[in-house]
């Protein structure tokens, strides 16, 4: 019995030392790197229905070069809002192939629908302000790690 508690603590050791992504872990959330015009962004990644709900709800403050990347798993007409979320944000809508397609701005706790302007396979929310200051229009592409191209 205590060989069999002693592998069981092992591999829980070392299952929780190396996460089964490829990004690191950084406290509880994950945080993934993505390059846009030689610029970095660490994001969370919401792909099941729930963690895309609750996407940045009820969080008090975001990192400066930080956000959250919403997965969908086919390309389709995008529209998020801001109910229960006290930072403002702004989002760009990605197609399939990585290319920014609309960029908007969006008010805490607002209830008002941002639709993306040409369908997404991938929506980009970050501390409003941040693809101006940091030169990102839409057109622009995105680097995704080959991961998360599904």
């Amino acid at each position: 019995m205590q060989t069999f508690l002693r592998y069981t603590f092992l591999l829980f050791f070392l299952l929780t030392l190396y996460p089964s992504e490829p990004w690191a872990q950084e406290g509880k959330k994950s945080l993934l790197p993505l390059t846009i015009k030689g610029k970095t962004i660490k994001v969370e990644v919401a792909r099941t229905e729930t963690e895309k709900e609750k996407g940045l709800m009820f969080r008090e403050k975001l990192g400066k070069d930080e956000g959250m990347l919403f997965i969908y798993e086919e390309e389709e007409t995008l529209s998020f809002w801001m109910k229960n979320t006290r930072l403002p944000l702004s989002i760009a809508f990605i197609d399939k192939k990585g290319k920014i397609v609309d960029i908007q701005d969006m008010e805490p706790f607002s209830l008002q629908t941002h639709v993306s302007s040409s369908p997404g396979k991938y929506a980009l929310e970050t501390n409003q302000g941040w693809f101006i200051k940091n030169g990102i229009r839409v057109g622009d592409p995105i680097h995704l790690p080959p991961g998360l191209k599904r």
